[in-house]
């Protein structure tokens, strides 16, 4: 995985039971709890940057521990940040995490302990704390 195409491709296998349009970028605004998402008309040119400045350089994964949970937090926030689809971005980014963690040779994250930590974990989503993501994620892993 290492390309905008891929994670709609996981995006639409995942949700195409639920929702008509998985795997197509949302093409209207989104605010969820006060926050405002990147606009809809800037999408494609976000997640253009998006691919060529963080999901390429950081995928596949590998390195040492430390470095692989940076690399899954940096992708992680900066693709729940730009919120590219109507529904299941939380989902596929959760899922997009736990594939870069078995491409690093982990068994990826128990979730449910990220989960106990929300406030931490909604508080550097919408700080884009890639340090304190990365500690989240390091409580998770499965090894």
């Amino acid at each position: 995985m290492s390309s905008c195409t891929d994670i709609d491709a996981i995006h639409k296998q995942f949700f195409e039971q639920l929702y008509p349009w998985a795997g197509q970028h949302r093409s209207v605004n989104l605010t969820k709890e006060g926050f405002t998402f990147p606009s809809a008309q800037f999408l494609e040119n976000t997640l253009y940057t998006f691919e060529k400045e963080v999901l390429a350089p950081n995928t596949p994964c590998s390195g040492s521990v430390e470095e692989v949970l940076n690399k899954i937090a940096n992708v992680h926030l900066e693709l729940l940040f730009i919120h590219p689809y109507r529904e299941g971005n939380g989902r596929t980014a959760r899922l997009v995490a736990t594939l870069m963690a078995l491409q690093a040779g982990y068994e990826g994250f128990d979730w449910s302990l990220v989960d106990k930590r929300v406030d931490e974990y909604v508080n550097a989503i919408q700080t884009l704390d890639v340090a304190l993501m990365a500690t989240l994620l390091v409580a998770a892993l499965v090894r």
